[in-house]
């Protein structure tokens, strides 16, 4: 027999009590699927595909899969796919970020326990790269992230369309009696045409950008259209690359390190990104032994201004960035801010990166960091005695007028609640009137979903108010608008303070300061927190995972991780 290897198919034998007992039935298994001998002597690359049925961004991976396993070949390795879980954002239910922790779960644990000497992560919708990525950097092998990359934009009469801003906006439109059924459905025909991930910045374009920031994509692949023949070419070269990885290998702890992280929450504050990619960023960043300031993220803020032009924050679209010099164009821009010692995928320092000519740039889309789109980050935490541990708001996407203000409690204590209520007339509520939504937080029945995007209640909408003050414990797509405070940590379900407020109380908001707090003396929240009774009992968290979640999910500014999931020294 052959001397046992630590690689290809001899990497990480199974088990049978005798080593070359499990070479010799591994390698004629492998052979029974048609494998040759010479083939088998090759290093193995894995592909981890998340194709599904439920997932429409996916649905161009069988192409882009087949450019991958090319670019392996073209390498000198053997390709072989393999499937996780696939977290569709609209087909599951209560929430993807439920399922973020369980994919990033099964990738590491597929990584771990198959043969394999690199892989290449085939994500896009938006909770399936950060899963992705936090179990690539828990498994630590040489990992290359390929994304599903932007759908194209579809027409409605004279505008252009793309998922989901504008969905957001006709919707709004729709509810406020300004468009009728027929258009509107009309609409939803038109907004998501093509294969691939929202055309807006929205939480899978920030992620794709993050990844490339942290230098685990190949430069200038996160913005290439789904289907553009550049994501093929994309594909094609990561498996080339993995393949070399196995001679060279570059670990994703080499490349997720506390100056690539901070790079990559500059990055954000410059796109006006998802307040979603804060919460996964602080997850990746987490399975690396790495934790994320909220405090010092807003001294980042302060000094990182917003420089791309795309909805929700501008009027383009993730194909105008492409053509307009993508990623490149804005690192070069953020040069002077930036780390540039860190390492990428490629073995070169972002320094070295951003040497190359990246050629065309247009400064409509990209702004110049001399003149940005916005003076300050796009993202801001608010601290105070309703937001001890943080609250997220997506300032460059929020009203102006409504920063500095103190307005009235409309209390709504469940998703139920704001469900049966917000657009009865009857409803006590004006336009200078806080909408608050409570148990909608990661340990919530509801899981923490998209729901801090809380509509104007139907009876101001149609007399023209299309933003209030907004404030929850749940999160909202990337792809949405308004002064809307997220995040709020801790949440209502584990008796944070917003579980305390009542309708009426006052609240002031002051962007300017960073600060978010109830009008109540300490006194009467005392009283108020000694009487609290938790309401928010999960319906069918008693096994599986359901139970696994309701007891280890920690808090948003935490990433809403797995405390056991963490790196010992974090998790002691």
């Amino acid at each position: 027999m052959n001397k046992r290897k630590k690689n290809g198919l001899s990497k990480g034998l199974t088990n049978y009590g005798d080593h070359d007992f499990s070479t010799y039935l591994r390698r004629s298994f492998a052979l029974s699927m048609g494998y040759s001998k010479d083939i088998l002597k090759k290093p193995i690359v894995g592909i981890a595909n998340t194709f599904s049925g439920f997932n429409n961004c996916h649905r161009g991976f069988p192409e882009l899969l087949e450019a991958v396993k090319r670019g392996v070949l073209l390498g000198g390795g053997l390709p072989i796919e393999f499937p996780t879980i696939s977290l569709g954002e609209v087909f599951l239910s209560p929430t993807s970020l439920k399922f973020r922790n369980l994919m990033s779960m099964d990738t590491e644990e597929m990584i771990r326990a198959q043969p394999m000497d690199a892989v290449v992560l085939m994500g896009g919708c938006d909770k399936t790269v950060p899963a992705q990525l936090m179990g690539a950097v828990s498994a630590n092998i040489p990992a290359v992230q390929i994304v599903a990359g932007p759908m194209m934009t579809s027409r409605y009469k004279e505008e252009r369309l793309g998922a989901c801003t504008d969905c957001r906006r006709f919707w709004a439109n729709y509810r406020a009696d300004i468009i009728s059924k027929d258009e509107i459905e009309k609409v939803e025909s038109r907004l998501a045409t093509t294969a691939g991930t929202c055309a807006v910045m929205g939480t899978a374009s920030t992620m794709a950008c993050i990844s490339e920031t942290l230098g685990i994509s190949l430069p200038g692949t996160a913005s290439i259209p789904a289907v553009h023949a550049d994501r093929l070419r994309a594909g094609e070269a990561s498996g080339i690359l993995a393949t070399k990885l196995f001679k060279k290998p570059i670990r994703p702890s080499e490349l997720v390190t506390e100056k690539s992280v901070e790079n990559a929450l500059r990055v954000l504050l410059a796109l006006g990104g998802s307040t979603n990619a804060l919460i996964h960023l602080t997850a990746i960043a987490g399975r690396a032994g790495i934790s994320v300031d909220l405090s010092k993220f807003n001294k980042l803020s302060d000094t990182t201004p917003v420089l791309v032009n795309l909805k929700p924050v501008g009027k383009d679209y993730m194909e105008d960035f492409f053509y307009a010099g993508g990623m490149g164009a804005v690192l070069r821009e953020l040069r002077p801010l930036l780390n540039l010692d860190t390492l990428t995928i490629t073995g070169e320092t972002l320094g070295d990166r951003l040497e190359e000519d990246n050629g065309y740039v247009d400064n409509r889309i990209i702004a110049k960091l001399q003149d940005p789109l916005e003076d300050l980050g796009g993202l801001v935490v608010l601290f105070g005695n309703l937001a001890p541990r943080g609250a997220v708001l997506k300032r460059s996407a929020a009203d102006k007028s409504l920063f500095e203000k103190e307005g009235r409690a409309i209390v709504f204590n469940s998703l139920e609640d704001l469900s049966n209520r917000i657009d009865d007339p009857n409803l006590d509520v004006q336009k200078d009137d806080f909408l608050i939504l409570q148990n909608a937080g990661p340990k919530s029945s509801s899981g923490m979903p998209e729901a801090g995007y809380l509509p104007i209640p139907k009876k101001l909408s149609k007399n023209g108010v299309n933003d209030m003050v907004r404030i929850s414990d749940a999160r909202m797509s990337g792809t949405a608008f308004g002064t809307i405070i997220l995040h709020v940590s801790p949440e209502s379900a584990v008796g944070g303070p917003l579980a305390l407020i009542k309708n009426g109380d006052r609240i002031r908001l002051s962007v300017r300061d960073k600060k978010i707090d109830i009008l109540l003396d300490e006194e009467e929240l005392n009283r108020r927190r000694k009487k609290w009774i938790n309401r928010n009992t999960p319906n069918g968290q008693n096994r599986g995972y359901d139970y696994l979640y309701s007891k280890e999910v920690m808090q948003a500014d935490e990433g809403c991780d797995f405390n056991f999931l963490l790196p010992k020294k974090n998790n002691q």
